[in-house]
């Protein structure tokens, strides 16, 4: 692709204590603007260590990252104002309602009255929450937990948004509307990082791809590059299971 990178990453390596392999292995990628960039391995290939040095939530042992021009090392405070972050695990507290969550997280970002509240009404409209605004979070369904999971990292407007694992375990219905969601935002302009399991989700959504496994990137390219570079699978699920092997993952 050609034009200036909105995320240069350089041979980033993150080996943690006591461990006898890296769990990122000096990678180095460059993701462009408005791209919706899938991040695919299985379980313990490195992809959410990957994001979460991303994000910032903690160091690497080496290498470096760039994102819009400012180095993580450096800048990070300014960078956690343009990002946005919806992590595996449910982030909500369970005995707060689906509308003190958001205004807790919208808080967190420094926004306050009316904006605030403008913007929480319009997401759980959006979403399809609005019935249920203010019924405790434990009383959600995990679709329903995802879909608020998603809000709290949209309430201020990032120009990148990290998405670990963001449909997992949740209905199609949910699904669905997360999914359609997120190409309405990224043809607006938002960069999209996404982690996932699911290949066929991954082939329709993702403008590029990397396979990642054993801390390494095995594979890059937009979905049809790799098809055409293996003609022998129909899809991206059976690229995917030849480049990683069949052996079960912890």
């Amino acid at each position: 692709m050609s034009g200036q990178p909105l995320i240069e990453i350089r041979d980033l390596t993150k080996i943690y204590k006591g461990a006898e392999e890296p769990a990122v292995n000096s990678i180095s990628l460059d993701i462009f603007p408005n791209e919706i960039f899938g991040l695919l391995g299985p379980n313990g290939a490195g992809k959410t260590t990957t994001i979460s040095i991303l994000c910032g939530l903690f160091p690497a042992t080496k290498g470096s990252v760039m994102i819009d021009g400012m180095d993580s090392h450096t800048n990070l405070e300014k960078i956690k104002q343009i990002i946005g972050v919806v992590p595996q695990d449910i982030a909500l507290y369970p005995t707060l309602t689906g509308r003190e969550n958001l205004a807790f997280f919208g808080n967190m970002y420094g926004m306050y009255g009316s904006e605030l509240r403008d913007k929480i009404n319009h997401y759980l409209h959006e979403f399809g929450l609005e019935k249920h605004a203010n019924k405790t979070v434990n009383k959600y369904s995990g679709g329903m937990k995802r879909r608020v999971n998603l809000i709290a990292g949209l309430l201020h407007d990032p120009k990148v948004l990290f998405l670990d694992e963001p449909t997992v375990g949740i209905d199609v219905q949910s699904r669905v509307v997360i999914l359609e969601y997120l190409k309405e935002i990224n043809k607006k302009g938002v960069t999209i990082i996404y982690t996932s399991h699911y290949m066929e989700e991954a082939e329709h959504l993702c403008t590029r791809v990397a396979i990642i496994d054993r801390g390494n990137i095995i594979a890059l390219g937009n979905p049809n590059e790799l098809l055409a570079r293996h003609p022998e699978f129909k899809n991206l699920e059976n690229i995917f299971i030849h480049l990683t092997g069949k052996d079960m993952r912890d």
